[in-house]
């Protein structure tokens, strides 16, 4: 019997369950161990009893066959808390599972428990009034972001090989940038929501944080498709793992614009991703244009988008619950109530417009698009929210609301139009990850994979952060 951790991804691990030389009891026995161990805070909710029933009797012939794996805490699973990282919420359990879960388990997981993520997904810092604050592998003084930053967290830090997360601002992608993980964000509706999830805005999907391409693949063999639960979910897409490297990109068109024209990006971070940006247009054979990228930064259109659904969740429990909801939150709310009237709410959809159009254009020039994952590498693991970059003063160079709106405004324009995007570690600044994004066309999000396969041949990235239980 092992006492360690499995290290590898959750692929390899399968293998070694097949293999017989690892049975998925000790791999969860040695999950949970160190997770018990761990100060990282990124469980808030451990299914012992369950968990062991279902590893010892997993079927490893399925493609998670006895693979522990968490579930972020956003998700809904039958019987465990269901509290979306709110103190509003401390009591609630949920009574189903997500479609996403349903299909997990008939994949032959193991469900060993539920990461934390931050309030309603409402910022990419894990840090609630709930559970306390989350810390990063790489360093425990920094943020491993959010909201998916529980699952960034174990899975970086060798407690599991794979979780899930969900992305509507960058919450697969920020916390896989800030943990040296891959992250894809799926063309909109590609992975069904529900059942009774809340359709608008249109900018969340569901997904994993994996160690792996070969992974992220596998996650989507098992987890795509329609179901009538999700309306606006896509038709089933087969060979996400087997089509891995089958795609030839050769001469297809890419742009290096590092901040989108949207963020400011530190000096040290956006050489590092240039680098990688260009070696991958090299190995893939693809051409290079100049494209002049000036996308709108939207985080205020983002968050009024967003609030709405979130007000209509708290119901009448809003204004008086307003004392358990953390700053960030409470500030979203506040400038809802105030500012959102109609004429606010039919800008903001003028934005949404502004922005596809935008996006659709650009695509009309080139089929991929490399920029920054982050602005910086990852901050305060309590927060607050930076105001800088670098040695930059954002709010003294650029005012507040250009210095606040910088934490998403990478990632938050391809939840509004619903594009396909990855983020690929391209390396390290002070002991830190750096993660390069890749946006694609819509539905092309198996191209996004090939070109991130490259990335892992070539520059290969530790699997688990280098502190990882050994």
């Amino acid at each position: 019997m092992t006492d360690q951790p499995w290290l590898g991804d959750a692929c390899s691990l399968v293998d070694a369950f097949r293999a017989g030389t690892l049975s998925p009891t000790e791999a969860l026995d040695a999950s949970l161990a160190v997770i018990n161990r761990s100060g990282l805070n990124a469980f808030s909710h451990l299914d012992v009893d369950a968990a062991h029933a279902a590893a010892s009797d997993a079927d490893v012939g399925l493609p998670f066959g006895g693979v522990p794996m968490g579930i972020k805490e956003l998700e809904p699973v039958g019987g465990w808390p269901y509290t979306e990282a709110s103190l509003v919420f401390r009591d609630r359990v949920s009574g189903h599972d997500s479609t996403q879960v349903t299909r997990l388990r008939a994949a032959g997981a193991v469900l060993a428990g539920q990461t934390t993520a931050s309030e309603f997904g409402g910022i990419n810092c894990t840090h609630t009034k709930l559970h306390g604050t989350t810390r990063n592998p790489w360093n425990p003084e920094r943020t491993p972001g959010g909201s998916s930053g529980g699952s960034a967290a174990a899975v970086a830090g060798g407690l599991l090989p794979i979780a899930s997360g969900g992305d509507g601002g960058g919450s697969i992608r920020i916390p896989t940038g800030f943990t040296g993980l891959f992250g894809l964000k799926a063309t909109y509706g590609r992975i069904p929501r529900g059942p009774a999830t809340l359709q608008p805005p249109l900018t969340v999907v569901v997904g994993c944080v994996s160690r792996s391409v070969r992974d992220t693949a596998r996650w989507f063999d098992v987890c795509n498709g329609w179901h009538p639960n999700d309306t606006l979910s896509l038709p089933r897409v087969e060979g996400w793992e087997a089509g891995l490297d089958s795609f030839d990109l050769t001469g297809k068109r890419a742009v290096i614009t590092v901040d989108l024209g949207a963020a400011i990006v530190e000096p040290r971070g956006a050489a590092l991703i240039t680098a990688l940006a260009e070696r991958l247009i090299a190995s893939a054979g693809l051409k290079r244009v100049d494209v002049v990228v000036n996308l709108p930064q939207g985080g205020l259109e983002w968050v009024m988008s967003n609030v709405i659904g979130l007000a209509g969740e708290l119901g009448d429990l809003y204004p008086g619950c307003n004392d358990d909801l953390t700053p960030e939150i409470q500030l979203g709310l506040n400038l809802a109530t105030h500012n959102l009237d109609v004429q606010t709410a039919g800008k903001t959809e003028m934005f949404r417009i502004e922005i596809n159009e935008q996006m659709a254009g650009l695509f009309e020039q080139t089929d991929f698009v490399f920029c920054a994952t982050n602005p910086d590498t990852a901050f305060d693991a309590a927060g607050p929210m930076p105001t800088t970059v670098g040695e930059i003063d954002l709010i003294k160079e650029y005012g507040f609301n250009k210095a606040l709106g910088n934490n998403g405004a990478l990632t938050i324009p391809a939840n509004l139009t619903g594009n396909p995007a990855v983020s690929i570690p391209a390396g390290t600044i002070d002991g830190l990850p750096v993660g390069l994004q890749v946006i694609g066309r819509h539905h092309e999000e198996q191209l996004l994979l090939d070109l991130a396969r490259i990335a892992e041949r070539e520059q290969p990235w530790p699997l688990v952060a280098p502190a990882a239980p050994a």
